[in-house]
């Protein structure tokens, strides 16, 4: 086992694999830009070095100041999390060659996996379901557009490199197509710095469901049933659940085996995610994302399995402990990721001091934050404050509880998207579990947000304009925004 991991990321995933480190023994290093100095996972860690300015591109990317640190420090191994350097195979094999565990895995697994060119044709050969489309770059737009005529309108266009739904374009027809073509690739080569984009067919109506999968080096890979993340905007995920209601046990056993299968096409070792397509009852090969997942806790609540632990007891050589007839479901567990953005302002983030904060609980909560009162969200990274997790023996409990626990969260400092989770959870589709991935649009989501966001003003104002001093009418408007749910009811 190692006796030192470097955790090479930030906020509340560096936070949560320090977690795991330290019930196992091990030590932790925390690398950090100068923006983050007084970040909770600097002061979490046991050793913290800063490794350059703000920037990502000069800090947190900086492949050889992390090496460097790590040298410095003598760990054993890196903790990538996700995002940053976590799907960068080049960070992967500079690990490798200066002899430092990569939790995660190799580096040509990830390259096989990363591209998702290479990842449609590694499918089609193992003979797994892909959306249909083109499986090679776009470098003729004549051929492109015969290629969509035979496809069929709409399509979409992608980057090959990319994530995140980053550049992703929409068309349906071949004017939209033409422009759908330059932008995406503009995006691409910023974004990514690979120009390389494909198309596929769009699916109307469809489900994003994923599995996750764990694998040893001995050959053993099982999955640890799935996670639905349809609620998206932008093709970005922002509220999932787990199991998903579309599941059935054959659909789940058919769709497992699928994802392992799909793991060992790519000789895939570590935690990694097979995410689908599910549609008018048929599922397609979405992408192997070659990492942990910002939603993996939900899994975690349903299957009991530690899976940060499992990646580094994995990465240290050990043998997965369990097998698949091991892996059982029990209850539901729905994550909402609570972001300093505005709703009602296209999700624009909100940067700022949170000068009041305090999280929920009680039964069946969980908060994954790295943040705290005083502490200062900046501009330069990803505006996350916490992941809300809520666990009940079944999907309305969980329900119920993530509906409470949003109306006890108490941030004042910056405009979040709280008010959207509330307009979801209380939405009847959601209810019903009438789930796509254009709900937001389908169910006019933003128009009971900007309810609940007038609704919660005129509480807040009503309460504070009979106090003076701005700490009372901080402390009335939290009191309004904590009381809403039961004077709403």
């Amino acid at each position: 086992m190692f006796n030192t991991i470097l955790v090479a990321n930030r906020g509340e995933i560096a936070i949560r694999a320090m977690r795991a480190c330290h019930e196992m023994g091990i030590s932790t290093v925390a690398v950090y830009s100068e923006a983050d100095k007084h970040a909770l996972f600097a002061k979490y860690a046991d050793v913290a070095h800063c490794i350059g300015p703000p920037p990502t591109s000069q800090s947190y990317l900086m492949i050889d100041r992390i090496l460097d640190v790590a040298e410095k420090t003598g760990a054993d191994a890196i903790h990538p999390g996700y995002g940053f350097l976590s799907e960068n195979p080049v960070f992967v094999s500079e690990c490798e060659k200066a002899g430092i565990v990569f939790i995660g895995p190799s580096s040509k697994s990830m390259e096989a996996s990363g591209s998702k060119i290479a990842a449609r044709k590694a499918m089609e050969e193992a003979g797994i379901p892909i959306i249909p489309g083109i499986s090679a770059g776009i470098d003729d737009l004549e051929s492109t557009l015969d290629d969509a005529e035979k496809i069929g309108y709409p399509v979409i266009v992608k980057a090959s490199a990319g994530g995140g739904g980053i550049g992703m374009k929409i068309a349906n027809n071949a004017s939209e197509l033409r422009g759908a073509i330059d932008s995406t690739r503009t995006v691409a080569e910023s974004v990514f710095g690979d120009a390389t984009i494909f198309m596929e067919k769009y699916l109307h109506q469809p489900r994003h469901i994923e599995f996750q999968i764990l694998a040893d080096s001995r050959g053993n890979t099982i999955h640890l049933n799935e996670r639905e993340c349809s609620i998206q905007r932008r093709h970005q995920k922002l509220i999932e659940e787990s199991p998903s209601p579309v599941m059935t046990p054959e659909l789940r056993e058919e769709m497992g085996r699928t994802a392992i299968e799909a793991a060992e096409a790519f000789r895939y070792t570590n935690a990694g995610t097979v995410e689908f397509i599910y549609s008018d009852g048929d599922f397609y090969f979405l992408e192997m994302n070659a990492r942990l997942q910002v939603e993996h806790p939900i899994t975690e609540q349903v299957t009991g399995i530690d899976i940060v632990r499992r990646q580094i007891r994995i990465a240290a050589g050990e043998e997965l402990d369990r097998r698949q007839e091991d892996i059982g479901i029990n209850g539901w567990a729905i994550e909402c990721r609570i972001n300093a953005e505005d709703p009602m302002n296209d999700f624009a983030p909100s940067p700022g001091r949170l000068t009041r904060y305090r999280s929920p609980g009680g039964p069946g909560i969980r908060v994954d934050s790295g943040v705290y009162m005083g502490y200062t969200i900046s501009p330069y990274y990803d505006s996350m404050v916490s992941k809300l997790i809520a666990w009940g023996e079944d999907r309305i409990e969980a329900i119920e509880r993530m509906r409470r626990a949003l109306y006890e969260y108490v941030i004042i400092g910056v405009t979040t998207n709280i008010p959207f989770h509330k307009a979801v959870l209380g939405n009847p589709h959601f209810i019903r579990a009438e789930l796509t991935t254009h709900f937001i649009d389908d169910f006019d989501v933003l128009t009971d947000v900007a309810s609940v966001v007038e609704q919660e003003k005129v509480k807040g104002a009503t309460l504070a304009s009979a106090i003076g001093s701005d700490d009372q009418k901080v402390a009335a408007i939290t009191a309004a925004v904590q009381t809403y749910m039961g004077s709403s009811t």
